[in-house]
């Protein structure tokens, strides 16, 4: 799928580069994430005028490491489903599912799948504590 759903496990919720970053570096981290996407989500290519930095992150379940991955920027609408937890909790699941289907040429039935793929794995990593690499955001400056 071209969009996917990214939870993060419990333990590392609230960690992020917006925070855990001086503002003027996370400036530079997001701005060169905008210039990169020129104008258009890196995900599903829709032209916009507004772009959200978002942090990819890889998980290594055997050691419990959450390493960054990347920095793109997307539409709020990805950005939507990416934190479809968050977005449930705003109400806005129905938006988030119609995307999810359009951007992927998914059914519901899929969608509802891939959630509840999405939900089980979430729930798994979410039993451990989790150590947080950014050692690839050199990549990102």
């Amino acid at each position: 799928m071209k969009l996917e759903f990214e939870l993060v496990p419990d333990s590392c919720w609230g960690i992020n580069l917006r925070s855990a970053l001086p503002p003027e570096v996370w400036d530079i981290v997001r701005k060169k994430a905008y210039a990169r996407a020129g104008g258009r989500c890196m995900i599903c290519g829709a032209p916009t005028s507004r772009l959200e930095a978002h942090e990819q992150w890889e998980y290594d379940d055997g050691h419990n490491i959450q390493k960054l991955r990347s920095v793109i920027a997307v539409c709020r609408a990805c950005h939507e489903v990416i934190h479809i937890g968050r977005t449930q909790l705003m109400g806005r699941e129905r938006q988030a599912c119609d995307h999810y289907m359009k951007v992927n040429g998914a059914t519901y039935a899929e969608y509802r799948k891939a959630l509840g793929e999405a939900n089980a794995l979430h729930g798994e990593r979410s039993k451990r504590e989790w150590q947080t690499d950014i050692s690839s955001l050199k990549d990102f400056l």
